[in-house]
C-alpha cells in the first residue's frame, strides 16, 4: 500500500491507550509510523504544534484522533482503505 500520507501514531513509553491504538491498526493491516515523544524531543514538539497535549494521537490523512477512539479510528481507516 503506497500512501502519500502515512499513518502516524504519537506515543509515549508507558501508555496503555497507545498500545491499544497500535494493536488496532496492526490488526487491520494498516502500516503506521510510531513517534515516541519520550524518545525524541522533536516528536514531542511536532505533537505540541498540532495543539494536542496528550498521547496517543493518531494522524490519518486530515484526521487527528486523540486517545483510543474506536469509532473515529474505524472511520479514518475505512476512508484510508477506500
Amino acid at each position: 500500500m503506497s500512501n502519500a500520507n502515512p499513518v502516524i501514531v504519537y506515543t509515549s513509553t508507558h501508555c496503555n491507550f497507545c498500545k491499544q491504538v497500535k494493536s488496532f491498526l496492526s490488526d487491520r493491516g494498516v502500516a503506521y509510523e510510531e513517534r515516541n515523544i519520550d524518545q525524541d524531543e522533536k516528536y514531542a514538539e511536532e505533537l505540541w504544534n498540532t495543539g494536542m497535549r496528550s498521547v496517543p494521537v493518531t494522524v490519518i490523512g486530515e484526521a487527528k484522533i486523540l486517545g483510543f477512539n474506536q469509532t473515529q479510528l474505524n472511520r479514518a481507516v475505512a476512508e484510508l482503505q477506500a
